[in-house]
């Protein structure tokens, strides 16, 4: 008679549990038919809803359910499990982080990353303010925490319009804001601070009022920004985009935002943006695969596709062939 030695029993019992999990997991969610649930960044939100309108219009699934919560906030949801009540997609206006990456593995998840296209972040003021140029130089000193704490945009150069420093800035948790902090807050940076102190120091944001944290409602932003003409807001391309008759954009170091100045990452501020897939979901969740497969589509994501009207700046060639291999 064979004799199994302690440590192979527990390796096949423990094996034995997690196929055991994983049937009844999938047994669960396929009696349920519980829809697709995609969280995440405000940035991607009005393209990934639109995707997801269309798909429970034209398919025989239920239309996903689409959430804002901000690119960190959704990837903690993200990366939280396998479980039938975690998100199966989330959008990321950045690329995940290595802690995010940790994260996501410690619980078993693995994810498939698709580029979706680009974006460029605008700083935006009211039609009604002055359109401006600035330089990152002067976006880091009006806004931080280890600059000199100009009270107006004139004191940090005559140029510039003579009003009190007020700008909407997005949390700490949005995608939007780690971008900033990666093209303007460092790259504009004192560089002894930068040398001295590191880019932590160079992210830090003023809080004597200067700096407005505000939450993940771009569209919200805008209607106070059209109440106070003086303001400044950060926010991506796309709502620009759609808000042309409210809220203007400035140029920055003497570039205008487009879609072509974003493609070719003239603008200084130019990024690409994400969606994840859960692979874990693929074959569980009614519809996902299908819903991935729409989204990576000549039709929505292509240089023509739907989704170039809503500002969404396409992906050049290579990449978007990379991204629809991808989903095979």
């Amino acid at each position: 008679m064979k004799t199994i030695k302690p440590k192979q029993k527990g390796n096949k019992m423990k094996k034995l549990i997690m196929l055991v999990c994983a049937v009844l997991f999938t047994t669960s969610v396929l009696a349920q038919k519980l829809p697709i649930t995609v969280v995440g960044s405000s940035t991607v939100y009005p393209f990934t809803t639109v995707v997801a309108e269309r798909f429970g219009k034209d398919s025989k699934f239920d239309t996903p359910v689409v959430e804002s919560t901000g690119t960190g906030g959704g990837m903690k949801l993200f990366c939280a499990g396998i479980q039938s009540n975690t998100p199966s997609v989330t959008n990321a206006s950045r690329a995940i982080k290595a802690k995010e990456e940790a994260l996501c593995k410690s619980n078993g998840v693995d994810w498939i990353e698709i580029a979706i296209g680009n974006d460029g972040i605008a700083f935006v003021n009211s039609v009604k303010g002055t359109k401006t140029n600035f330089t990152k130089e002067q976006l880091w000193e009006a806004l931080a925490l280890e600059g000199s704490h100009p009270k107006t945009w004139s004191e940090i150069d005559p140029s510039l319009p003579n009003v009190e420093i007020k700008v909407m800035v997005p949390p700490p948790t949005s995608g939007t804001r780690d971008a900033w902090n990666s093209l303007v807050m460092k790259k504009g940076c004192n560089k002894e601070i930068l040398e001295a102190k590191g880019k932590k120091a160079c992210y830090q944001l003023r809080e004597d009022g200067a700096a407005i944290e505000v939450g993940e409602n771009d569209t919200l932003i805008i209607n106070k920004l059209v109440g106070s003409p003086s303001h400044y807001g950060i926010m991506g391309y796309s709502y620009l985009m759609n808000s042309r008759d409210k809220i203007q954009a400035a140029t920055i170091e003497g570039v205008e935002i487009s879609l072509a100045s974003i493609q070719d990452y003239s603008y200084p501020i130019a990024r690409p943006l994400f969606v994840y897939f859960k692979v874990q979901h693929m074959d569980v969740i009614p519809g996902l695969k299908k819903f991935m497969k729409t989204y990576v589509s000549p039709k929505a994501m292509g240089s023509r596709g739907y989704l170039t009207d809503l500002g969404l700046v396409p992906l050049d060639a290579e990449t978007f062939a990379a991204m629809r291999e991808r989903i095979k």
